[in-house]
């Protein structure tokens, strides 16, 4: 999938949204002039309307940008082989029904997508939450559990290569630690309480990844219209492993504090 079929796929789901919304208002509608005759009933109407109104315009809006980036990119293959090849990695969040976490090369194709695991849910027993991480193939290639204030990582052979903990310092501020397989300390994250800034740091304290927003070169405005969506930037010294247990705190920044 391509950045512009993701923003074709968001307007439908507006369209989607402004047909449905319709429904009751044409219903409230129609039984008002059938049976109660009542004009102040047509009122109920309004909200309706509006948001179909609304979801309308967006789905024009997301189908106008989806053209317009249509024309700047390329009609051959990406560039880029797999999600941890890549340096900055385009961060795309969707909160429709189930929130998914979307990756996108900087050329406008993707690189994969974080998303949460349906498990069968036990009336007795309260199973931890799971996300996986899939590449552009649809392949798992990493697994993130939540085990109440620690996000336990494992790759795609479901073996475990660490975790991310938290630790409430006060009402407003947090420690959060990456430790390694062997429970050793190997970083930490660090971010601005006012905007999206976080900073992945080694146990030197230097800058190994960063996730921050307003954040866009110029040259990828033609194919990543939003100069607001979040990037993100992870070390080439890294090695996929270690690329994977440092993306732990996009599970912790999305799914979790959101």
């Amino acid at each position: 999938m391509k950045i512009d079929e993701f923003y074709r796929g968001t307007a439908n789901l507006n369209l989607n949204g402004s047909i449905a919304a319709l429904v009751p208002a044409i219903i409230i509608a129609v039984g008002n002039l059938y049976y109660f005759q009542n004009n102040q009933i047509m009122f109920l109407t309004i909200p309706f309307v509006i948001y179909s109104f609304i979801s309308f315009q967006l789905y024009l809006f997301r189908m106008k940008q989806s053209i317009s980036i249509g024309h700047n990119l390329s009609p051959s293959n990406s560039l880029y082989r797999n999600i941890f090849e890549a340096r900055h990695l385009v961060v795309v969040y969707m909160n429709y029904q189930d929130s998914s976490l979307y990756f996108f090369f900087p050329d406008g194709h993707q690189a994969g997508i974080l998303k949460k695991y349906r498990q069968k849910e036990h009336l007795l027993l309260k199973k931890p939450r799971i996300y996986i991480l899939y590449n552009c193939q649809n392949q798992a290639i990493g697994f993130f559990k939540i085990n109440h204030l620690k996000i336990e990582v494992y790759d795609q052979h479901r073996k475990y290569v660490g975790c991310f903990e938290t630790e409430k310092r006060s009402w407003w501020k947090k420690k959060k630690e990456m430790l390694d397989e062997s429970g050793q300390y190997i970083g930490s994250v660090e971010g601005s309480t006012t905007f999206m800034d976080e900073r992945v740091l080694n146990q030197s304290r230097e800058q190994v990844g960063r996730l921050r927003r307003g954040w866009m070169p110029v040259e990828w405005s033609g194919r990543f219209p939003e100069a607001n969506t979040p990037v993100l930037s992870l070390s080439e010294s890294l090695s996929e492993k270690d690329k994977l247990l440092r993306m732990s705190f996009l599970v912790n920044e999305y799914f979790i504090e959101r």
